[in-house]
């Protein structure tokens, strides 16, 4: 039997109360369980028992080498049902001086962000299949910077995204 999705991500975290606090306050996570030096967040559409794991290693921890000096991972990605969500988590990093990045891939409106430890996450707003033209799917060859009230004026805020993509219909 094939894998049918991620389950859950486990990051090392320099503090995990800090931690918890920013994926709570920023993006909406809530914790379903914790013990001293670990935490286990859960997105607040999801049905998963955690989506995403925090142990915590201490301050003195050094930054991730990932992609610069070391191999590892580059982000997580995360997707949201509507570009009014995407909107308002887009305005929830900048209060937090945590988005780093906006691009548009054509099928794909994302947010890019760092967290307290610096490592990177992707939030997304996914075109549903039924509104994927030759345009679109032609934009998918060059990543351009993201104009989210363009793409609400021309797709709607509360379209929902992924249907027939991520999301399965029928």
């Amino acid at each position: 039997m094939p894998i049918q999705r991620l389950n859950h991500a486990v990051l090392y975290v320099r503090d995990v109360e800090k931690s918890v606090a920013f994926y709570s306050g920023v993006l909406g996570f809530r914790q379903v369980m914790g013990m001293p030096g670990a935490a286990f967040l859960q997105a607040s559409g999801s049905t998963n028992d955690h989506d995403l794991g925090l142990f915590q290693v201490g301050a003195q921890a050094g930054p991730s080498g990932a992609g610069r000096s070391t191999v590892g991972l580059y982000h997580l990605a995360w997707e949201v049902d509507t570009l009014a969500e995407l909107a308002r988590i887009r305005d929830a990093l900048t209060e937090a001086a945590a988005l780093v990045g906006a691009s548009d891939h054509g099928t794909t409106k994302a947010l890019y962000a760092r967290d307290p430890d610096g490592i990177e996450f992707e939030v997304s707003w996914l075109l549903p299949a039924d509104l994927i033209d030759e345009s679109v799917l032609a934009a998918r060859s060059t990543i351009g910077p993201l104009d989210l009230e363009r793409e609400i004026s021309r797709y709607g805020a509360e379209t929902r995204g992924g249907l027939g993509v991520s999301i399965s219909v029928g």
